[in-house]
């Protein structure tokens, strides 16, 4: 093995378990948000809602499974479905004031927890990983669905 397949390995190996705390973590921030809503819930307030398909579009998930996440996120009260202004036979899904009051408190800790974690790292050690995590997700959000699919 090369050292470029060496560090890709590393970087693979790295990144699932950051994605394993990650999850993990998201219980302890808020006992009702998984990862998955959380991230939903975000991708809400970014885009001001948007439709239940656009979701499932975004993320590249199947439709039944955004509509059981939006399902739960409706019964705890932190989304709704709005009639769109624009084209009334259109639902869109906007956040609740509970829900944005819940993605708030839970957006804070998360950064609350990275500042701790990365306390110690010079400046300039921030902003090239800061710079590096921009450009692998700039480039996975232009591969094809299945290339994302598979890990690369």
């Amino acid at each position: 093995m090369n050292a470029a397949d060496a560090s890709v390995e590393t970087i693979q190996r790295e990144m699932t378990a950051f994605a394993r705390r990650a999850r993990a973590s998201a219980g302890r921030m808020h006992p009702e948000l998984s990862l998955v809503s959380y991230t939903l819930l975000g991708h809400l307030e970014e885009s001001g809602g948007c439709r239940a398909t656009d979701l499932a579009a975004h993320y590249a998930l199947d439709k039944s499974t955004v509509s059981r996440q939006v399902t739960a996120l409706e019964r705890a009260g932190l989304i709704e479905r709005q009639v769109d202004p624009e084209d009334h036979r259109v639902q869109v899904l906007r956040l609740t004031e509970a829900g944005t009051r819940i993605l708030a408190q839970v957006t804070e800790s998360r950064r609350i927890a990275f500042r701790e974690r990365l306390a110690d790292w010079p400046a300039a050690d921030l902003e090239r990983f800061a710079a590096y995590l921009v450009r692998y997700n700039t480039a996975a959000a232009g591969a094809p669905p299945a290339a994302q699919a598979s890990g690369s």
